[in-house]
């Protein structure tokens, strides 16, 4: 029997809820489909930064390197902590270190589930730049504290982060509809975004059977409430992508449906699987947190191990519920009782 060894980062507030959920589902789907899941907890989160000074000990990397994948629960405590610290002290060095370059996060409504939007065909998949861009972390502040303080926040594109994620946005547009959706705001970012269109357009030679159109962000924005079911692929930089997928959970009823793997292609690390929402400090220990995004982005972890079968079983489960009503509407139901129709979907 196959056993993968999968790293817990349960993190904070509903983040411990909906990876517990995540978990057993994940285990159940493993023990049908002939593999083993063998986890490793740690918990490292801002409580951890509270006691420790820091969001993970100084080996945290490469403790997590022998992982064959990492599933995330979600991280912050902003009265505790300063969400600055604790994005920069845990996810994203996790990003860069293991050039989790590609951030994938689909949107489309699940059965039963109703979004605000008249539309309900739409089916998107965005991919996000994640390792550079506009949260490169380069800059500084200067005079801090007095009239002529400066602060200097400088995004970094390189012609080697632009083309790979172009590329893996390229060849996920091939393998569903033969279109793409590539975002900038290049009439306004002369440099940085021009370069982002250049290189885009001097891909498509290579992907002739691919239909890619430009399109600026605040264009995007609209499109995606307007007419969300013309588009498939979208790929975009680390803000953009961030900002419109939060815009994509929107439109999909809810950030508690809200999946999202961070891809290292070349598998030459472990990639980390994480559902988009936060850690909800509001609701936090109430029971009331929606596990499916958790679930489906353990989901797609399955899919990422090459488990196929069972990610789309598990998918089937997820769906399976929502289309009894259960839930499908944010607040509704328990996290346990949601946890329990999923599981008692996969048979």
């Amino acid at each position: 029997m196959k056993t993968y060894k999968i790293a817990l980062l349960p993190g904070d507030g509903i983040g411990r809820d909906v990876t517990a959920a995540a978990w057993a589902v994940l285990e159940k789907a493993a023990q049908s489909n002939g593999f083993s899941l063998d986890a490793t907890s740690y918990p490292w989160s801002c409580d951890y930064y509270l006691e420790n000074g820091s969001m993970m000990p100084g080996d945290g990397i490469e403790t997590l390197r022998s992982f064959d994948a990492i599933l995330l629960g979600a991280i912050g405590w902003p009265r505790k902590v300063p969400d600055s610290v604790s994005l920069h002290g845990l996810l994203l060095p996790i990003r860069k270190a293991f050039v989790q370059y590609a951030n994938i996060r689909p949107h489309r409504l699940l059965p039963g589930v109703q979004g605000p939007l008249r539309a309900d065909g739409f089916d998107i998949l965005c991919i996000r730049e994640n390792t550079e861009g506009e949260y490169s972390g380069a800059g500084g502040r200067v005079h801090q504290g007095t009239d002529n303080e400066v602060a200097v926040e400088t995004s970094i594109f390189t012609r080697n982060g632009v083309e790979r994620i172009l590329r893996f946005g390229f060849e996920q547009a091939r393998a569903r509809s033969g279109k793409l959706a590539s975002v900038t705001k290049s009439n306004a970012q002369k440099y940085s975004m021009v370069f982002w269109d250049e290189i885009t357009q001097r891909l498509s030679a290579e992907y002739p059977d691919v239909e890619v159109t430009s399109y600026h962000i605040d264009a995007m924005a609209a499109r995606m409430v307007m007419a969300p079911d013309s588009l498939d692929v979208v790929v975009a930089s680390n803000l953009f992508g961030d900002i419109l997928t939060d815009l994509g959970a929107a439109i999909q009823g809810g950030l508690g449906f809200a999946a999202s793997a961070n891809i290292n292609p070349d598998r030459s690390a472990p990639s980390m699987f994480e559902p988009v929402h936060g850690s909800a400090p509001d609701i936090a220990h109430l029971g009331i947190a929606n596990p499916i995004a958790a679930i489906w982005s353990g989901a797609m972890m399955l899919e990422h191990l090459g488990e196929t079968a069972a990610s789309a079983k598990v998918m089937a489960a997820i769906e399976t519920t929502t289309a009894r009503g259960i839930g499908a509407i944010p607040g509704k139901d328990k996290t346990d009782a949601i946890t329990a129709s999923v599981l008692s979907a996969l048979g």
